[in-house]
């Protein structure tokens, strides 16, 4: 009994050892490897990105809370209310205050207007404050201490020590401002910041009557104490709340990235499905008489289905193993070019990219490998011995398709950018599958050599696979295309916005005397420069009699909380777009579109404005499209000359300094004390070094999406390939020589991969343009080059293709 038993477990380890040998074998000569390169693809992309999404939305929230220097910001235009305050201690809040104003400050040789910012002891509550002394660097502004923009140095002929006078006070300089957390991008409301302590407030007398003060308090705390406070407050006119949404620059360029980021994980998803389905359909069309053969010698469904199990658990071992390192990798790659903007140590990503990318894979392997195995457990034992066809197919299998379905549901929610590109891209399969057979048709009836009749005829015999094939093929193509010209499209948006010649230097303030002296000095140093603009400051107040004014603060727009800055010119600006309308006419205005949409604002509309109290009207006569990330002069409201021209203004002008010009920058703050220098040109290398490192992560991701692209043409092409054997055998039996079947096969692909090429190119322009408008707010632009790159890319797939296959197919015939 022993060593029966024995036998038995000898028997069994050996049976076990075959199968797993077999098994083996079964998935990498089996036709299944395919299927494992598209799992990996699906598994290493989704990690990578959700990994960076993760790491990349908590850099956001931690940075746009650093730069309004806390949780939450409350700004108002008169002082903050003792009982808000209250408020929010009582919901265990910490607070901050500040006070914001300008004045002059006094050296002994010198005279500068410069924003003083009043802050208590434990400014800023996020973010990082830097100060620097002689001796070391602080963190903290204490009474009695004055800090001062490194620039006001120069301006004001002072060095830490020195006595300075602001207001009434006099103050000690205890050092240099290096870093603040709070950053704006406003040009005419910049000058030159000093920084003293709250106790030192009523000490300057600067605040007095009429004066023009700012005041903000600062709430940290957790998002649902915020939020419980700014229910309980009703917000005044002249108060607004400020949080890490209200985004700048930098986070419009990473909110498009990151739109980037999904959408072309989901064509990423797509593309590696669709190779997935079809290579499953192969091996069940190379399986089934292998089945077959199984089934005539007794094995049950059941039996099948562990023999399956064991090679699919293998598969998705290896396909999750290898997707995870991938991945890691991949997302190593994408963000080494973000290391500058990402901080160290990097938020932890935590289970989620993991959990979330073989979950994906499963649930998109589930429909797109059930449903075909399904089918294979289900062929007729009959199939050893004649081949079937088809036989019917229980229909439980489709049923998978509910779970990826529902998931997507839950996923996209309301992401309209996404659910529009699925949409877009059923309506387009449809379209170019009847397109393509609507031109073989056409093609057929022109007169042919016997091989091209041959390969038309081939083609058209059955419309429905012939239009499958080509809209399978075009489609491909067309995702491919559409991933690397939206990385192109943001690209050239980001370096139209802001070009390396862009403005770094803002001048305000410049008096009429001041004007030709001053750009006299720029001209004669080669400086690139705009045109001077007129600047005065009011409030647009009715629309057709009607007060704008009147309606809620929630509900108005922020253009109307606030006054704006108006200018007048002769002829438009170079860098604004006229939409509608005529330029300059006497008593006109001309209106930003964006304003105009919001308000309602049409041409010939009159609309009455406020300066200094006094009223004036101006019929509307264009509007114009402004690009306000340019970094250069913009305008909602441009007036024609005589509407403005006889009321007192200011000047401003933007140029360009380039390396080795500092020297410029300070020699006209000296020259001309009275005037606001804003100097940009930290900023702005900022903005141009992270647009070129997301520009890389594009690159990495888009580079990939054209690999997985690639995968499914070259699948896609090399399964029609293996379906010509049995044709091709045929037509050896009736006599056909080698040279004419493969200028047969050669006339066939090269017709599809042609037609396939100009129909993806046509219809990547049609999607990209529509994502672009309506998706990423980009203006619509052509790409001629594709018209001839992605025809010749599909031919060359062909090439590869054909070449690669074509000897082996015509191999077993020769005699």
């Amino acid at each position: 009994m022993t060593d029966m038993s024995d036998t038995r477990v000898i028997t069994a380890s050996a049976n076990h050892s075959l199968m797993l040998k077999w098994t083996w074998r079964e998935l990498w000569q089996g036709q299944l490897w395919p299927v494992a390169v598209a799992l990996t693809l699906i598994i290493a992309c989704v990690f990578a990105l959700a990994a960076l999404v993760v790491r990349v939305e908590k850099v956001m929230v931690a940075q746009g809370r650093s730069m309004i220097a806390a949780d939450l910001v409350l700004r108002a235009s008169n002082p903050i209310s003792p009982d808000l305050i209250a408020q929010a201690q009582r919901q265990g809040l910490v607070i901050s205050r500040q006070t914001r104003f300008g004045t002059m400050a006094f050296s002994d040789s010198a005279m500068q207007l410069v924003s003083v910012k009043s802050v208590e002891g434990n400014f800023p509550l996020r973010g990082e404050l830097s100060l620097k002394t002689p001796t070391g660097m602080h963190h903290q502004v204490l009474p009695g201490e004055l800090w001062l923009d490194e620039r006001l140095f120069g301006l004001l002929n002072v060095k830490p020590g020195d006595s300075l006078a602001i207001g009434d006070a006099e103050l000690v300089v205890s050092g240099t401002i290096v870093q603040e957390p709070e950053l704006s991008f406003n040009p005419f409301s910049q000058m030159p910041a000093v920084m003293i302590h709250a106790d030192d407030l009523a000490r300057t007398g600067a605040i007095q009557p009429g004066s023009r003060v700012s005041y903000r308090a600062y709430f940290n705390g957790a998002d649902n104490q915020l939020a419980a406070l700014q229910q309980a407050v009703t917000l005044t006119p002249d108060q607004r709340w400020i949080s890490e949404t209200t985004q700048g620059r930098t986070g419009d360029m990473l909110d498009k990235a990151r739109q980037y980021l999904s959408l072309t994980l989901i064509l990423v998803i797509l593309m590696a499905a669709a190779t997935l389905v079809l290579t499953c359909l192969h091996y069940v069309s190379t399986r089934t008489e292998t089945v077959a053969m199984m089934k005539s010698l007794g094995a049950s469904k059941r039996w099948l289905w562990r023999w399956l199990a064991r090679q699919l658990a293998m598969l998705f071992a290896v396909a999750a193993t290898a997707g995870i390192t991938l991945g890691w990798l991949l997302e190593y790659l994408l963000r080494v070019p973000l290391h500058d903007i990402l901080p160290d140590p990097l938020p932890d990503m935590g289970w989620t990219p993991g959990v979330v990318s073989l979950l994906v894979a499963g649930l998109v392997a589930l429909p797109g490998m059930g449903i075909a195995l399904i089918r294979l457990v289900d062929a007729p034992a009959i199939s050893v011995i004649q081949q079937q066809v088809d036989w019917p197919v229980q229909k439980r299998g489709y049923w998978l398709l509910v779970l990826p379905l529902a998931a997507a549901l839950l996923w996209f929610g309301q992401n309209t950018l996404v659910w529009m590109t699925l949409a877009g891209l059923l309506v387009v399969l449809a379209v170019l599958a009847g397109l393509g057979v609507a031109l073989v048709l056409l093609l057929k009836r022109g007169q042919w050599g016997p091989a091209m009749t041959l390969a038309l005829s081939r083609i058209s015999r059955s419309r429905m696979a012939t239009g499958a094939q080509l809209a399978a093929l075009t489609s491909s193509l067309m995702l491919l295309t559409v991933i690397w010209l939206l990385r192109s499209d943001l690209l050239a948006d980001w370096q139209q916005t802001l070009p390396l010649d862009a403005p770094n230097v803002f001048a305000l303030n410049i008096s009429p005397e001041q004007r030709e002296e001053y750009l006299s000095t720029l001209d004669a140093e080669g400086v690139i420069r705009s045109d001077i603009y007129p600047v005065i400051r009011g409030r647009l107040t009715h629309r057709n009699g009607e007060d704008l004014l009147a309606g809620e603060r929630e509900e108005q727009d922020d253009a109307l909380r606030r006054e704006l800055n108006f200018t007048w010119r002769k002829a438009m600006p170079v860098h604004n777009t006229l939409m509608e309308g005529r330029w300059g006419e006497p008593g006109s205005v001309s209106v930003e579109s964006g304003i105009a949409e919001r308000l309602g604002i049409v041409l010939g509309d009159t609309l009455t404005f406020s300066v200094n109290s006094q009223p004036f009207t101006a019929n509307v006569s264009s509007i114009r499209e402004v690009e306000w990330r340019n970094m250069r002069p913009n305008f909602f409201f441009i007036f024609a000359p005589d509407v403005m021209e006889t009321l007192p203004a200011t000047w401003l002008v933007s140029y360009r300094v380039e390396d080795g010009q500092s020297a410029l920058v300070n020699r006209l703050g000296r020259d001309f004390p009275t005037v606001t220098l804003l100097d940009l040109r930290t900023m702005a290398t900022r903005i141009q070094g992270i647009m070129q490192q997301i520009s890389l992560s594009l690159s990495v991701l888009a580079a990939l999406g054209v690999i997985s692209g690639l995968l499914l043409v070259l699948t896609l092409l090399r399964l029609s390939m293996a379906q010509r054997r049995q044709e091709i055998r045929l037509y050896r039996t009736l006599g056909a020589s080698k040279k004419r079947i493969a200028a047969t096969v050669w006339g066939e692909f090269g017709i599809m991969a042609l037609l396939a090429g100009v129909l993806a190119a046509a219809a990547a322009e049609v999607v990209v343009a529509a994502l672009v408008k309506w998706g990423f707010e980009l203006p619509v632009q052509g790409h001629p080059v594709i018209w001839l790159v992605v025809p010749v890319l599909s031919l060359l797939l062909v090439v590869v293709i054909i070449r690669s296959m074509l000897r082996d197919l015509l191999e077993p015939v020769r005699s």
